[in-house]
């Protein structure tokens, strides 16, 4: 029977004897949380099947490190004395135990033998969490006779070129890629980029926004999605990898399938352009639909080809048995049977053991905690303490940090509340159980309507298998699904790929940077509708960056190197034009809002609130959200004392604001390589000074060039309908300009949550609007 949680304080609890404790009519023994912890042996392996070696377990003896979890400590320092065919590869033989326990290793020369020959171009792995393929795989190719860098002729140069002897394993996301290079340059023994190393020389190496380390020698090279993209711009057939190994791709990112659309264009166009060398890809996923990826590459040979170009390899893992539980019937109230599940699972579970339970949002997650934590005060002493820790993307970095701190006392349970950010992105140490809601906010982007819902939805069986995962990481685990078995299996396979429920522009804008006259018939894992193409041509056209006939303008060009979405490049072009410059200020706001989900932190507490709106009254604009943005980033660098405790201060979240700065640093050195700046900017900090109406007016009128399409008019009746779609919007309750009433307002974002939401709202004239489509 579940705890009662209408009134916790009010249930009876009487002590029945030193080691239980009655709750209701359930008495509980505490034996099992006084009891010293017992060590489980891990699960014995399985008999073979179909050819494949046993699944394995970590021992219980290592150490997280040592479980493939890549590290983001440093290198350790090199053994003196060693020879290594790399000028700066060494052994180190306990890593070497290390890696051949995984069980990637039992495949090294099976995979080895998949790429060997000219034919064999293509690799998919499927193999589950903690196999080792991510850390792995790069190590065993880079060595093979197909991965030398060789001199050749190529078409349309009269000198020859080198092509190939790096090999580049794209991550989804850059902690990722960054941690996976400390790692796999700590087990091959020699220094990460530049790092200690006399000549210049490295072995491993990493790029990703604002950080690159990749010195000459690299073989082994941890890039983002985005970043070999953007590489494909400058070297259109990727001379300078023998092999692209494309990691994580079930996750289905909008990058990641135009990467694999432009790697399949690469090997269809045959070798001519690489001087007759071939690019090997390796696709690798732990729970990849490999059909379809199969399909998507079985006609990437060129013409008369003879072979099956793709191979497939099954790896199996080594994760912990978790037992699953099911709902028995239909849950009517989610929120209050997790908040159920979890007291039920302190009072009859053993410790050690901490509780990861997935919510859909921050709302959600502290309406729970406020519930847990108001029960867990009238726990009898003698029962094991509950700290309660929240986990979405918008808490702050010390606030995220605690989530992955130990317990204080061994007779304490930590309960992490966590949206769908720990479902793949991060690994919560000493969680044994899992508490899944079965949902998770999806945003998806309506092209007929131009705008984007943000909605609790069902998740996917394969998140659903995900979240089961992280109760059998480290031991023996349970996952309580507070869904049916029947739901289960009603649940879609695998998640929408982004490139079906986002928008297309920024990727029509990239195929055509690259040179691909029919964006509909390029080759795509999954098509998007017909009519998000369309409007994502005609939105380019508007913006200045194609022409008429479908090609693309310099002005496309260059908003194409920008790291920023269309609409933002248009700005900053906009911006550099003499009627305006303000491309410092344009920046500064762009920096804000591309640098994560916001950098003000939300309160709920009316104390907070009150506290809140004492100080964001200097930071605060009448002309909008725009402009505070603006004076907030100006306020932030002109800060000469405590960056940090004015953020505290402030409540605006630390890590993005330094994600802001690292954007802001960036965006001006692009600016200034495009001749969009004249000179270099003075050097923060800089004295404060407020925006004057007149640059107010600047700013806003640069922002109308790109968003000229997302602006509203004051209706009669109070209300606001936009000048495209003719729909009625309502000011996001988190603006500035909430409550208030203007002739027109020019918005960034318009979603729909519980009703139609503009958000980044700022005041503008309705003249502004005629002048700005006009000039289009």
């Amino acid at each position: 029977m579940a705890p009662q949680l209408s009134s916790p304080k009010a249930a009876k609890r009487r002590k029945t004897a030193s080691n239980t404790i009655t709750l209701g009519n359930k008495t509980i023994s505490l034996d099992a949380y006084l009891a010293p912890p017992q060590k489980k042996e891990p699960p014995a392996a399985r008999e073979p099947q179909d050819g494949r070696p046993p699944r394995t377990n970590p021992p219980a003896s290592q150490s997280a490190a040592q479980r493939c979890d890549p590290s983001p400590s440093p290198p350790a320092r090199l053994p003196a004395g060693k020879r290594s065919r790399h000028p700066h590869e060494t052994e180190d033989a306990a890593l070497l135990q290390t890696r051949k326990a995984l069980p990637i290793w039992q495949y090294r020369s099976r995979i080895q033998n998949a790429l060997r020959g000219s034919d064999n171009r293509v690799l998919v792995l499927v193999g589950e969490t903690g196999s080792g393929k991510s850390t792995q795989v790069p190590q065993f190719l880079y060595k093979e006779s197909w991965c030398r860098r060789q001199k050749v002729h190529v078409p349309g140069s009269q000198d020859e070129v080198f092509v190939g002897g790096t090999i580049a394993i794209t991550q989804p996301r850059r902690v990722a890629a960054t941690t996976l290079a400390h790692r796999v340059s700590q087990e091959a023994g020699t220094p990460l980029g530049k790092v200690g190393a006399a000549d210049g020389r490295g072995l491993v190496g990493y790029s990703v926004r604002f950080d690159h380390r990749v010195p000459k020698g690299t073989k082994i090279k941890f890039l983002t999605e985005g970043t070999l993209l953007q590489e494909l711009l400058r070297d259109p057939y990727l001379r300078q990898y023998s092999a692209i190994v494309v990691d994580e791709i079930h996750e289905r990112s909008l990058d990641v399938d135009l990467l694999v659309g432009f790697l399949k264009q690469i090997m269809h166009a045959g070798t001519d352009m690489r001087g007759g060398i071939p690019l090997r890809v390796i696709v690798m996923s732990a729970t990849a639909d490999v059909d379809v990826i199969k399909s998507f590459f079985a006609d990437a040979s060129p013409a008369g080809t003879p072979g099956d170009l793709v191979q497939v390899l099954h790896i199996e893992g080594r994760q912990f048995p978790v037992q699953v539980v099911h709902e028995g019937r239909p849950v009517a109230d989610i929120q209050d049977a997790l908040v159920k599940r979890i007291l039920k699972i302190h009072l009859e579970e053993p410790l050690p053991g901490d509780v990861l339970a997935f919510l859909t949002g921050q709302e959600e997650i502290e309406a729970a905690q406020k519930l847990i934590e108001e029960y867990a005060t009238t726990l009898a002493s003698n029962v094991p303490r509950i700290q309660v820790l929240p986990l979405y993307g918008q808490l702050s970095v010390e606030g995220q940090r605690e989530a992955f701190q130990p317990v204080s006392t061994r007779f304490t349970r930590k309960v992490v509340l966590a949206t769908n950010i720990a479902e793949t992105s991060v690994t919560v140490p000493g969680v044994r159980y899992v508490v899944d809601c079965g949902k998770a906010k999806i945003k998806q982007y309506r092209p007929r309507l131009g705008m984007e819902s943000l909605l609790a939805k069902p998740i996917s069986q394969s998140s659903a298998i995900q979240r089961t995962g992280r109760a059998g990481r480290e031991a023996p685990g349970k996952c309580f699904r507070l869904y049916t078995e029947a739901a289960f299996a009603s649940l879609q396979e695998t998640d929408l790929p982004e490139i079906l429920r986002n928008d297309v522009l920024g990727a029509v804008l990239t195929m055509k940077a690259r040179g691909i006259e029919d964006v509909l018939a390029f080759p795509l894992m999954d098509a998007p509708e017909r009519v998000a193409i369309e409007n994502a041509l005609v939105q380019l056209h508007y913006l200045g960056t194609l022409r008429a006939d479908g090609s693309i303008t310099p002005a496309g060009e260059t908003m194409a190197r920008l790291p920023v979405p269309a609409p933002l490049g248009a700005v900053l072009l906009a911006a550099k034009e003499p009627d305006f410059d303000c491309v410092l200020e344009a920046i500064d706001i762009i920096a804000c809002i591309t640098s994560g989900d916001d950098i003000f932190l939300q309160v709920q507490s009316e104390e907070g609130q009150e506290e809140l709106e004492l100080h964001r009254k200097q930071v605060r604009r009448r002309e909008g959200d725009l402009m505070t943005y603006l004076t907030t980033m100006q306020q932030y660098t002109a800060e000469n004392a405590d960056r940090t405790q004015w953020c505290r201060k402030m409540k605006i979240n630390m890590r993005n604001m330094k994600q802001a700065l690292n954007i802001r640093r960036q965006l001006r050195g692009l600016c200034l390589k495009e001749k969009m700046l004249k000179e270099a900017p003075a050097p923060d900090p800089q004295p404060f000074s407020p925006p004057t109406p007149e640059r107010a007016e600047a700013v806003l009128q640069c922002f109308l060039r790109g968003y000229a399409y997302k602006t509203a008019m004051l209706a009669p009746d109070g209300s606001y309908v936009t000048i495209h779609g003719k729909h009625v919007v309502a000011i996001h309750p988190a603006s500035v300009l909430h409550g208030q009433k203007k002739e027109a307002i020019m918005f960034l974002e318009h979603v729909f949550t519980n009703k139609n939401y503009a958000k980044k709202v700022s005041a503008i004239q309705a003249a502004w609007i005629a002048e700005a489509l006009e000039m289009r």
